[in-house]
C-alpha cells in the first residue's frame, strides 16, 4: 500500500503551517493507543484531531491568500494538498488501525483516486471532495468496511463527499454512457493504495474508452458548454456565475478537458508546443484562469458555502478583498468588474480559437449554418474559405495596407462568413496599423459607416471588432468603456455591450422585424431619417461613462471631436451632438413628467425643436431602453413615449397653442357626451359640469367614463372602485371615487403597497360638490398587470384601508425591507422643486432608493404638511427610483417661498431616512 504523498513546494504558504504531518500522527498515534480497540472511541479522537488540522490549515490559507489576494493558484493547490493530507490520515486509519488485513487476498486490494476537480489539483474554499474507489474485483467485505469507515470520519468532518466505489470494468461501462462520469475518469489523480491498479485503470481508459472516441467527445463538451450558456445568461450579464457562465472556469476547463482527451496532455502548456495555442494565448489563459479562481476563492471565503454567483453585494466586498479601490470618479467595485469582464472576454477569444483549430481536425463539426449554405460564396480578391470560415490568403499582401483591418469585417458581413481564428489573430497582432493617419482616412471613415449601414446586422461586425481591439483602435475614444460594468441594477450590461444592443435593435426595426411592438418607431424609418447621424448618435450615446463629469455633456464634446472624423457634415455632427447632449431628454420627459400637462410638451418642442430631431431622438430613446436588458422595455413606457411624441409632433407642425388646457378640456366633454349615449341630458350636464378644469385635461375618456358611473348616485359614506386591466399599458388602472378628506392619495398608496403593488402612475382630483376621484396605474413586481384573480384581494385590502380597518403605517413594516444584494447599492437623495415646469403646480421631484414603503412615506409626509397631490410620475430604474409630485399648498398656490420648500425639503428626507433603517434592520 502507497499511503504516502510528496509534498509540494508551490503552495502559498510553507506546507508545515498547513498541515504538520509529523504532529499530526504523533496525536493520532496516541489516539490509537488509548482507544484500546474501541473503534467508536477512535474514530471520536480521529475526528477532533483532524478537525482541529484541518480548522488551523484553512485559517494558514486563508490569511495567506488575504495578504496575496491574486495568488489563486498556490491558494487552490493548497487547498487540495490539505484535503489530500486529510485524506490520507482517514485512509491510513482504516486500512492500518480499523481494520487491518496482514495477509490480503489478490481481491482484497484497494485504490483510492481524487476526480473532478480536486482530481485535477484544484480546489476553492468550499469545493466538493470527489473519491473514487477503486478495487479489482467486485467489493469484498474488507474494502466495503474499510470505505465505510474512512466516508465516516469525512462526513464528521463536515466534508462535502461525493464517491464512487467501482471495478476497472465498472468505469469503463459507465464512462461509456455518461459524458459526467468520462470527463470524471479522465482527471482521475492517484493517492493512495495499490499503484498497479491504478496504472492498470490509466492503461485501459486510455485503449478501451477514450480511444477512437475523441470527436463523439467534444462534441458532448460542446453542447454541454450551450447548454450552460444558454441556462447563464450572456457573457456581459452583470452577475455572472464564475464557474457555470460564459467566459467562466467551466470554458477553461472544458478547453483543457477536450486537449487531454485529444492529445493526451497534463499541463495547458503542453497545448503551445502542439500549435493550439501561441505562447500570448497560453499567458492569456494563464492570467484569466488565476483572476477567476481568486475571485471564486474570495466568494467562498466571503459566504462560506459553495458560492458561485458574483451577485451585487458579493461583488462589493469581493473587490475590497482584492484590494480595489476608488478612482477618478469610478467604484472600485466597477473597476473590478471591467477587470473581470475583459478576462471573461479572453477567455471568449480562447474558446473560438481553440474550437476553430479543431474544425480545422475535423473533430469538431462546421457551424450549423455553414453546414446549411454549403454553397461556395465568391469572395473578393485575397480572401478564401477554409472550413466554412473568411480567411487572407496572402498575410503580407493583407497587411501592406491598413484599411484591409477594417475590409476584413466588411467582407465577413457581405459573404455571411464567420472570421477564420488565423484571420483575428493577424489583425490583433496588427493593430498598431490603426494610426491617426488611417483614422482621418475618408476611405477608413466610408468602410466603418458602411459596415454600420450597408449589410443589416452591424451588430456582428462590432462585437467581434470590439473583442479583437479593433474598435478601440479605430475610435481610441471608446477604450474606456470596453467592459465597463455600471454598479447597478438597472443596466444589464457593460457599457460596450449595452451600446452595441442598441444598435442591434436599431438594425431589426430597420429589418422590419418589431412593427407590431415599434409601430411609430418602424414607420418613422420606413419614412426616411439620416441613418448616418442616428447610428452614429448611437454609438457615442454612452461612450463619456465612468468619469468624474455629466456623461451626456462628454460624449456631446467626444461626438464633436469623432463626427468629422467617421465622415460626417458639419450639420450632421451638429445634430448628432445634439442627440447625444439630450439623448435622456425624451425618456425624462415621458417618465418623470406629466405629459397631460399642456407645458410639459410644450417645453420639450422648445427644446426638440424641428421634427428631424424629434424622429432621431424618439428612435435613439427607444433603442437605449430597450438595450439596458430584457424585461426593461414595457408597453407602458412604450405608451408614455408614443403620446408624447405625436403630442410634440402635434406642436412643432400645429404651432405652440395646438394644445392648450381649454381645448383639451371641450375635446374631452364632448368626448365623454359621444360615450355616454345611454344617459339622458340631465345627468350628463351634472357630471360635466361638476368636475374642475384639471380633470378635463389630466384623463382619457375611458378613464372620465369609469368615474362617470362610479359617482352617479354615489353617497357620502359609499367608496366606489373599478380595477381593470389595461393590456395596452401594461399596467392595471385602479379608479376610486369616495367623499374627499385629508391625505387620500397617501392612505390609497399605502393600501396598493400592502398588496405589493407598484404604482406607475397616479392622479386625484376633487369634485366641485366634494367627492375624490383618483386614478392610479399599477404594475406587479415584474413589471405586469395585476392578475385578474388577484383583483378581488387588492379590492379587498383597499377597502379595508379606507375604512381605517387596516393601518398602513403599522402593516407596511413587515413588507418594506430591502433584499441583501440590494443594499450594496449606494443611491444619493436628491429633491428638486420646479415652479416652471407647470402653469398651476409646483413639481417635487425625488430622486432616491426604492423601496416597498417609499410612496406611502414620501405622500403621508406631504399630507401631513398640508401638500395636496393632484398627480404622481413614477420611474423605477433598477434599485433607484424618480418620484414626481405636482402639488399645491392648502390655499391652492405654488411653493415659492424658499423657507417652506427648505421645510418640505427636510421633512421628506427625514422620512426616507426613516424609511431606509426600517427596511435594512
Amino acid at each position: 500500500m502507497i499511503t504516502t504523498l510528496a509534498r509540494p513546494d508551490d503552495l502559498i504558504c510553507p506546507a508545515q503551517e498547513i498541515f504538520d504531518e509529523p504532529a499530526t500522527r504523533a496525536a493520532l498515534d496516541r489516539a490509537v493507543n488509548e482507544a484500546a480497540g474501541d473503534m467508536a472511541a477512535l474514530r471520536r479522537a480521529a475526528v477532533g484531531i483532524l478537525s482541529e488540522r484541518m480548522k488551523a490549515g484553512r485559517t494558514a490559507i486563508a490569511e495567506a491568500f488575504s495578504a496575496r489576494p491574486f495568488d489563486a493558484r498556490p491558494a487552490t493547490r493548497a487547498y487540495c494538498w490539505l484535503t489530500d493530507c486529510i485524506i490520507l490520515s482517514a485512509l491510513d486509519l482504516a486500512t492500518q488501525h480499523m481494520h487491518p488485513l496482514p495477509n490480503p487476498t489478490g481481491s482484497e486490494r484497494i485504490a483510492v483516486f481524487a476526480v473532478g476537480g480536486y482530481g485535477r489539483g484544484e480546489m476553492a474554499p468550499q469545493s466538493d471532495v470527489d473519491l473514487l474507489f477503486l478495487t479489482p474485483y467486485k467489493i469484498t467485505p474488507w474494502a466495503e468496511s474499510v470505505i465505510e469507515s474512512m466516508l465516516y470520519i469525512l462526513w464528521d468532518l463536515r466534508l462535502k463527499v461525493g464517491h464512487a466505489s467501482r471495478t476497472i470494468r465498472d468505469c469503463l461501462r459507465l464512462g461509456s454512457d455518461d459524458f459526467t462520469i468520462r470527463t470524471a475518469l479522465l482527471e482521475n489523480r492517484f493517492l493512495a493504495g495499490e499503484d498497479s491498479l491504478a496504472a492498470k485503470l490509466n492503461q485501459r481508459l486510455r485503449d478501451n474508452l477514450f480511444k477512437g472516441t475523441e470527436r463523439q467527445f467534444t462534441e458532448a463538451k460542446l453542447e454541454e458548454r450551450d447548454a450552460r450558456h444558454e441556462k447563464q445568461g450572456e457573457r456581459y450579464m452583470v452577475e455572472p456565475n464564475v464557474k457555470e457562465g460564459k467566459g467562466g472556469l467551466r470554458d477553461l476547463q472544458s478547453l483543457f478537458w477536450i486537449a487531454k482527451y485529444l492529445h493526451h496532455v497534463k499541463d495547458v502548456s503542453e497545448l503551445v508546443a502542439l500549435g493550439m495555442f501561441t505562447r500570448d494565448e497560453f499567458s492569456t489563459f494563464l492570467r484569466a484562469e488565476n483572476f477567476l479562481w481568486a475571485v471564486r476563492c474570495h466568494l467562498h471565503l466571503i459566504s462560506g458555502r459553495p458560492n458561485e454567483q458574483l451577485t451585487f453585494d458579493m461583488q462589493l466586498e469581493v473587490a475590497a478583498r482584492m484590494g480595489y479601490s476608488d478612482s477618478a470618479g469610478r467604484r472600485g467595485v466597477e473597476i473590478f468588474m471591467q477587470d473581470y469582464f475583459r478576462h471573461a472576454t479572453s477567455v471568449g477569444d480562447l474558446t473560438r480559437i481553440f474550437l476553430t483549430k479543431l474544425e480545422a481536425t475535423q473533430l469538431k463539426s462546421e457551424p450549423l449554418l455553414q453546414r446549411l449554405l454549403k454553397r461556395r460564396k465568391t469572395l473578393k480578391p485575397g480572401y478564401e474559405e477554409i472550413h466554412g470560415r473568411l480567411a487572407i490568403k496572402d498575410e503580407a499582401e493583407f497587411l501592406s495596407d491598413p484599411l484591409n483591418l477594417l475590409r476584413l469585417f466588411e467582407e465577413g458581413l457581405r459573404t455571411g462568413l464567420l472570421i477564420h481564428p488565423d484571420a483575428m489573430l493577424l489583425v490583433t497582432a496588427n493593430l498598431n496599423l490603426i494610426d491617426a493617419q488611417m483614422r482621418n482616412d475618408p476611405r477608413a471613415a466610408k468602410l466603418f459607416l458602411d459596415l454600420l449601414l450597408k449589410h443589416g446586422n452591424p451588430e456582428r461586425a462590432l462585437r467581434r471588432m470590439n473583442e479583437l481591439g479593433i474598435l478601440s483602435a479605430f475610435i481610441p475614444e471608446f477604450e474606456p468603456v470596453v467592459a465597463m460594468m455600471q454598479f447597478n441594477m438597472y443596466h444589464h450590461y457593460t457599457v460596450d455591450e449595452h451600446i452595441i444592443q442598441c444598435i442591434s435593435h436599431l438594425a431589426q426595426i430597420e429589418r422590419r422585424e418589431l412593427i407590431e411592438e415599434l409601430p411609430v418607431s418602424s414607420s418613422i424609418l420606413k419614412e426616411g431619417v439620416n441613418r448616418r447621424v442616428l447610428y452614429v448618435a448611437l454609438l457615442m450615446h454612452d461612450i463619456g461613462k465612468g468619469r468624474d463629469e455629466d456623461h451626456s455633456i462628454l460624449g456631446a464634446r467626444i461626438t464633436r471631436k469623432v463626427g468629422p472624423r467617421l465622415g460626417l457634415k458639419p450639420k450632421e455632427v451638429d445634430t448628432a451632438e445634439w442627440l447625444v447632449r439630450y439623448h435622456l431628454l425624451m425618456s425624462d420627459m415621458a417618465q418623470k413628467r406629466d405629459i397631460a400637462d399642456p407645458r410639459t410638451v410644450r417645453d420639450f418642442a422648445k427644446a426638440v425643436q424641428t421634427r428631424e430631431r424629434l424622429d432621431l431622438l424618439l428612435l435613439l430613446t427607444v433603442c437605449d431602453i430597450r438595450g439596458v436588458g430584457p424585461g426593461t422595455w414595457n408597453n407602458w413606457k412604450a405608451s408614455l413615449l408614443r403620446a408624447l411624441y405625436r403630442q410634440t409632433r402635434h406642436v412643432l407642425e400645429d404651432g405652440m397653442e395646438a394644445i392648450t388646457r381649454e381645448q383639451r378640456g371641450a375635446d374631452a366633454k364632448r368626448n365623454l357626451r359621444e360615450a355616454l349615449t345611454d344617459w339622458d341630458a340631465r345627468d350628463l350636464k351634472h357630471e360635466t359640469t361638476r368636475h374642475y378644469p384639471p380633470y378635463w385635461q389630466g384623463l382619457h375618456v375611458t378613464a372620465h367614463v369609469v368615474f362617470a358611473r362610479l359617482l352617479k348616485g354615489l353617497h357620502e359614506d359609499d367608496i366606489g372602485i373599478d380595477l381593470a386591466i389595461d393590456e395596452d399599458r401594461d399596467a392595471t388602472r385602479a379608479c376610486f371615487a369616495l367623499a374627499d378628506h385629508p391625505g387620500i392619495f397617501s392612505r390609497l398608496a399605502g393600501a396598493l403597497a400592502l398588496v405589493g403593488a407598484n404604482v406607475v402612475d397616479a392622479r386625484t382630483y376633487t369634485s366641485k360638490d366634494g367627492f375624490a376621484t383618483a386614478a392610479f396605474w399599477i404594475q406587479d413586481g415584474d413589471g405586469h398587470p395585476f392578475e385578474a384573480d388577484r383583483l378581488p384581494r387588492l379590492r379587498q385590502m383597499i377597502l379595508k384601508t379606507l375604512r381605517g380597518e387596516v393601518v398602513p403605517r403599522e402593516a407596511i413594516k413587515s413588507r418594506d425591507k430591502l433584499k441583501k444584494r440590494e443594499r450594496a447599492f449606494r443611491v444619493p437623495t436628491h429633491i428638486t422643486f420646479d415652479n416652471d415646469g407647470s402653469e398651476v403646480y409646483t413639481i417635487i421631484e425625488v430622486d432616491t432608493r426604492d423601496r416597498p414603503g417609499l410612496l406611502y412615506d414620501l405622500t403621508r409626509t406631504l399630507a401631513g404638511s398640508n401638500v395636496y397631490i393632484a398627480s404622481a410620475v413614477i420611474a423605477t430604474y433598477g434599485e433607484q427610483v424618480v418620484d414626481t409630485f405636482y402639488v399645491k399648498d392648502m390655499f391652492g398656490l405654488k411653493f415659492h417661498s424658499a423657507a417652506k420648500r427648505a421645510s418640505l425639503e427636510k421633512k421628506l428626507r427625514s422620512a426616507i431616512a426613516e424609511g431606509v433603517e426600517r427596511a435594512t434592520t
